[in-house]
C-alpha cells in the first residue's frame, strides 16, 4: 500500500472513529479510486443552524431588518483531490445547494460559508499550515453550523462571503439571532 493509500485509509477510519458516535453528523464515503480508496464523503449536518435571511433583496439597504431562517439538516459533501495530502491538494468541503433533482436546498448562511455565487456552498476551512485531519474539518464545520466559530471582519483571514460577515455584524450580533444554540 502506498503512502497516499494509507493515509485515506486512515481519513476514514479517524472519521468513522470520531464522527460516527455522534447522533448530530453521519459521513458516508461514496467515492473511491480504482483501488478502492474513499475520495469522497457526503455529511449530513442534523444541527439547527441559519439557512437565509428574510427579504435578502433588501440586505445593506438603510433600516432594513433581515430575520434569520432556520434549517434542521444540511449536506456537505467532501472531496479529496489528486494531491492529497500535499499542502497545495487540500481537500474540498462544499455544501450541497441543490438535490438531485436540480431543487434548491438549505445551505448554511454562515461568513465562511459561501452563500451567493458560482462557488455556492464552498466552505473556508482558515487549514493551518501543519497536519489536519478531514475529521478535525468535519467537526469545525459543525461549530460553524452552531455559531460557536466564525469570522465576519474585512480582514485577514477574510470572511469568504462579505454579504453573509456583513449581516452578521450589523444585524446577527446586535439582535442576538446568532446566538441561538
Amino acid at each position: 500500500m502506498t503512502g497516499k493509500e494509507r493515509r485515506l485509509m486512515f481519513e476514514r477510519d479517524r472519521l468513522m472513529e470520531r464522527i460516527g458516535k455522534r447522533n448530530d453528523i453521519a459521513v458516508e464515503a461514496y467515492g473511491f479510486t480504482p483501488e478502492g480508496f474513499p475520495v469522497r464523503y457526503k455529511v449530513d449536518y442534523y444541527i439547527r443552524s441559519i439557512c437565509a435571511v428574510e427579504s435578502p433583496e433588501t440586505l445593506g439597504k438603510e433600516n432594513a431588518v433581515n430575520p434569520p431562517v432556520f434549517a434542521e439538516h444540511f449536506i456537505m459533501d467532501i472531496s479529496i483531490p489528486p494531491g492529497y495530502p500535499a499542502i497545495d491538494s487540500m481537500p474540498e468541503f462544499r455544501f450541497r445547494t441543490v438535490s438531485e433533482k436540480g431543487e434548491p436546498i438549505p445551505h448554511p448562511w454562515h461568513p465562511n460559508i459561501r452563500w451567493f455565487g458560482d462557488f455556492a456552498g464552498r466552505v473556508c476551512m482558515n487549514f493551518p499550515d501543519t497536519y489536519v485531519e478531514l475529521a478535525w474539518g468535519v467537526e469545525r464545520v459543525a461549530r460553524y453550523l452552531k455559531y460557536e466559530l466564525y469570522h465576519a471582519l474585512n480582514e485577514l483571514p477574510y470572511p469568504e462571503d462579505q454579504t453573509v460577515a456583513a449581516w452578521v455584524i450589523r444585524q446577527g450580533e446586535p439582535y442576538d439571532w446568532i446566538y441561538f444554540n
